[in-house]
């Protein structure tokens, strides 16, 4: 199944959201919020998001789903946006402000296919927390 740029990092930013096994109201209001605001994302008919989104579960609950779908949006992204697809995963896990062991898993299986560099990636989780850190009490 060949899928464009734009579904593919939706499809990464859905399986991020989904990898603790549930997905949250403020993982979906970020995924739409990346989505209009994001220079990655224009051309994106947003009409579609609800066609990509179930394309990308009907993937997931197929065999081997999760290494599928990562898998195609790997294969329809241009190497120059693999950073970006790392930085949505992240910025979408981040969201609930606690990563689970399964988020933490979905993120390095993520890191493990890409061809990004270990320092890019440390950066991109550190940036991720900066920007979602709280006033302490």
């Amino acid at each position: 199944m060949t899928i464009s740029a734009h579904d593919a990092l939706i499809h990464l930013m859905l399986v991020a959201a989904s990898s603790d096994s549930t997905m949250t109201e403020r993982e979906l209001i970020r995924i739409q919020a990346l989505i209009d605001r994001l220079p990655v994302f224009e051309g994106f008919d947003k009409s579609r998001l609800t066609e990509v989104a179930n394309e990308c579960a009907d993937l997931l609950n197929g065999p081997d789903g999760l290494d599928r779908v990562v898998d195609n949006a790997l294969a329809a992204l241009p190497k120059k946006l693999e950073d970006t697809a790392y930085a949505l995963a992240v910025e979408i896990t981040s969201v609930d402000l606690h990563l689970e062991q399964e988020e933490l898993r979905y993120l390095e299986m993520l890191r493990d296919k890409l061809t990004i560099d270990r320092l890019t990636t440390a950066a991109i989780e550190v940036a991720a927390r900066a920007r979602h850190r709280r006033m302490p009490s």
